[in-house]
């Protein structure tokens, strides 16, 4: 008899809005005091791993987490409905609503981009050994083969 316990990545990798959720009441039990996102470069379409860098040029703080995600998804002129993340935290009533945002340098409509590409779909994510053991190498080969080689071969 397998216990609840065990069904736990299963479920997880079947249903997106459980992980949201899950990720969601995760960064309300760590509740950082401040969060920074990396937006200089963005990664669309299938990202991160396989996405189409492009140059964004956002760096953003908050000491809402949340907030920060809500602002975000406007700047990229998507539904927060279309990223699991941010309609987790709507559903769970911890995301404000954008006129509830204090913006205190640049409003996300002077930011906003037009024509970002989501991913074609949402990939499961696989917390199973094989998943863990091809990424691992992946990150290996790509941190000590790929990247010491492109060093040679600039000119």
């Amino acid at each position: 008899m397998r216990g609840a316990g065990n069904n736990i990545p299963h479920r997880l990798n079947q249903d997106a809005n459980i992980f949201s959720e899950m990720l969601v009441e995760t960064a309300r039990a760590i509740n950082p005091d401040l969060t920074i996102l990396d937006g200089i470069i963005g990664h669309e379409g299938n990202g991160p791993s396989n996405g189409e860098p492009r140059q964004l040029g956002i760096l953003a703080a908050a000491s809402d987490i949340f907030a920060l995600d809500r602002a975000m998804v406007e700047i990229l002129n998507v539904s927060p409905e279309q990223v699991p993340t941010v309609a987790a935290s709507q559903r769970l009533g911890v995301c404000p609503e954008l006129a509830a945002i204090e913006f205190p340098h640049l409003n996300p409509d002077l930011l906003k981009i037009e024509d970002w590409r989501l991913p074609d779909k949402l990939m499961p994510i696989d917390f199973g050994m094989p998943r863990v053991i091809k990424s691992t190498f992946k990150h290996l080969y790509t941190r000590f083969i790929k990247e010491p080689i492109s060093v040679y071969g600039r000119e």
